[in-house]
C-alpha cells in the first residue's frame, strides 16, 4: 500500500474508534427515565452497543499505536521513539489530567454546576492534585493513556519477545492463557499487553498483509475473522471468574478491529477530511461533553424515551462539533497551547 493510502486508512480507523468510544460513555436511559422497566430496556440496548460492539475501540487504538511504534523498529531507535511519545502522550496526559482536576474542583464550588458534577466539594490541595495528575482520578477515560505510557516504556522488552515469529506466537498464547486463568500484573492490564504485543507482532512480521491496499484474500480472511468474532460473542467461552476480563471478550475485541482492517481496502477510501484528523483532542474532550449534555438534559428535559435514546445516538455529533469548534479556535489564536493539548499532532 502506498504511504498516503496507509496514512489515510489510519485516520479513518482512528476516527471510527473515536466515535465508538463516545458511545461507550454515553449511557443515559436510567438517568433520564429512572429505574423503570422502560428505562432498563433502553439502558440494555445502549449498554449492548456500548459494552459489546463499541468496546472494540480501545483495543483498536492499542493495535494502531503499537503498529505505528514498531513499524520498521530496531532497538537503536528506542530513544527517538521514547522522545516522540513523551511529546505526544506523556505531556498531554499530564496537562489534561491537571485541567480536568481544576475544572472539577472549581465547578464543584459553583451552584448548579456542582449539581451536574455530583461529586460534592472537591478538595484543592497538593495530595489530591498529584493523585489526579498521576492516576487520572478526574479524567477516567485516560486509563488508556496510562496503560499506553507503561507499554511504551516496556517497548524494548515487547520487541525482544516479538521479533522472532515462533517466540512471539508463544508469548501471545501465554498472555492469552494467563487471561483465561485469571492472571494479573501490577499496574498493567494483561489484555492491554496482549493487544499491544499483537500490534507489535503484526508490524514486525505482517506488514505485507496489514499494508496491502487491496487483496481478495485479505478481504476473505477479514470476513472469516469477523464471523469468528461474532461466534466468540455468541458462544461466550467462560474464563476464570477471578479474572478481570474473560478470554472470549479479549478475543472478540482483537478479532473485530483486525477483521475490519482487512476487509476495508485502503486504496478506495476517500481522503479523510481535516475534521476527522483531531482524534486525540476528540478523545480528550468527549467525556466532559457527554456528561454535561446528559446530566443537564436529565435535569431540564422531560423524561421521554425518544429523547434519551435520540441523545445517545447523536452524541458523537455533539462531541465532534465541540471538538472542531474549540480545536479551530485554539489552532488559530493559541497555537502553542493547541500543540501541547494535542500532543504535537
Amino acid at each position: 500500500m502506498e504511504e498516503k493510502y496507509f496514512r489515510n486508512k489510519i485516520v479513518w480507523f482512528t476516527f471510527l474508534f473515536s466515535i465508538l468510544v463516545i458511545w461507550v460513555h454515553s449511557y443515559n436511559a436510567v438517568l433520564f427515565l429512572g429505574k423503570t422497566g422502560l428505562g432498563y430496556r433502553i439502558d440494555w440496548l445502549e449498554r449492548f452497543w456500548g459494552d459489546t460492539v463499541a468496546q472494540i475501540s480501545v483495543p483498536g487504538f492499542f493495535l494502531i499505536s503499537s503498529y505505528l511504534f514498531f513499524r520498521g523498529f530496531t532497538l537503536k531507535q528506542i530513544w527517538v521513539k521514547w522522545k516522540s511519545r513523551i511529546r505526544s502522550i506523556l505531556v498531554p496526559y499530564i496537562i489534561w489530567n491537571s485541567l480536568y482536576y481544576l475544572g472539577y474542583a472549581v465547578g464543584s464550588r459553583i451552584p448548579f454546576i456542582s449539581t451536574i458534577i455530583g461529586k460534592g466539594r472537591i478538595p484543592l490541595n497538593g495530595k489530591e492534585a498529584v493523585q489526579a495528575v498521576l492516576f487520572y482520578s478526574y479524567n477516567y477515560v485516560f486509563w488508556y493513556l496510562h496503560q499506553l505510557i507503561l507499554l511504551v516504556f516496556l517497548a524494548p522488552v515487547i520487541y525482544i519477545a516479538m521479533r522472532k515469529k515462533t517466540v512471539g506466537r508463544l508469548v501471545l498464547a501465554g498472555i492469552l492463557g494467563s487471561i483465561y486463568l485469571g492472571g494479573a500484573l501490577p499496574f498493567l492490564n494483561l489484555d492491554a499487553l496482549f493487544y499491544y504485543s499483537f500490534g507489535a507482532y503484526a508490524a514486525l512480521h505482517g506488514k505485507a498483509i496489514a499494508e496491502n491496499s487491496f487483496s481478495r484474500r485479505g478481504i476473505a480472511a477479514g470476513a472469516v475473522l469477523f464471523l469468528a468474532a461474532c461466534l466468540v460473542v455468541i458462544i461466550d467461552i467462560p474464563g476464570n471468574v477471578k479474572g478481570e476480563i474473560a478470554a472470549s471478550t479479549v478475543c472478540f475485541r482483537l478479532l473485530m478491529p483486525v477483521s475490519l482492517w482487512l476487509m476495508v481496502p485502503g486504496r478506495y477510501l476517500k481522503e479523510a477530511g481535516n475534521w476527522m484528523k483531531q482524534n486525540f483532542f476528540l478523545y480528550a474532550t468527549h467525556f466532559s461533553v457527554v456528561r454535561l449534555i446528559n446530566k443537564t438534559g436529565a435535569l431540564l428535559l422531560p423524561p421521554i424515551p425518544a429523547i434519551s435514546l435520540g441523545l445517545y445516538i447523536i452524541m458523537p455529533v455533539f462531541c465532534i462539533l465541540f471538538s472542531c469548534a474549540v480545536g479551530s479556535f485554539l489552532r488559530k489564536y493559541l497555537p502553542q497551547l493547541w500543540f501541547l493539548l494535542n500532543g504535537g499532532r
